[in-house]
């Protein structure tokens, strides 16, 4: 295991205490973003997102895979069930359920689709909320800050994205 892959494995065992540490910071950084003009939010979050996705592998992680349930929508839903050969009845039934929020999500965590390997056996199909995942290279950024905050937890990168963030905000 290279060094990377030790401490991205401690991060993620300690990412819930990292997000708690870090909250009053993450919401003061997601304060001074709102105040910003939509289109500066954007570049901020590009601008980060891509310096730490240029360090960050991805499969290296899958915490999102192992510990949220994808939402899906109905084209994912057709899409998918196409791939896998089955019905969209038989997809729906085998692999869905609906949440707390009334949302369609894969019924089992980790999901079921991902391999031990941290690769996803449907990934050319997969749901787009797993594409657009953590939805900080988005366009609109300003409507999902407090996604964002959640995704905390979730996901080791976006403490990154909004630490880098916060440093570039206390440059302007």
């Amino acid at each position: 295991m290279t060094y990377f892959e030790m401490n991205i494995q401690n991060e993620i065992a300690q990412l819930k205490s990292i997000a708690n540490k870090n909250a009053k910071a993450y919401r003061k950084t997601i304060k001074q973003l709102k105040s910003l003009k939509p289109f500066e939010v954007d570049e901020l979050f590009h601008t980060a997102h891509e310096a730490v996705f240029s360090e960050i592998d991805c499969l290296q992680c899958a915490n999102c895979c192992k510990t949220t349930p994808a939402l899906i929508n109905a084209e994912d839903i057709n899409r998918i069930a196409k791939h896998l050969q089955l019905s969209t009845k038989e997809f729906i039934t085998k692999y869905t359920q609906k949440d707390d929020d009334n949302d369609i999500v894969f019924k089992q965590t980790p999901c079921v689709f991902l391999n031990a390997d941290n690769t996803c056996s449907i990934y050319e199909v997969r749901p787009f909320a797993c594409k657009d995942y953590p939805h900080t290279q988005r366009k609109k950024m300003h409507q999902v800050l407090e996604l964002t905050l959640k995704n905390t937890e979730i996901c080791p990168a976006v403490n990154h994205i909004l630490k880098n963030i916060e440093s570039s905000l206390e440059v302007i």
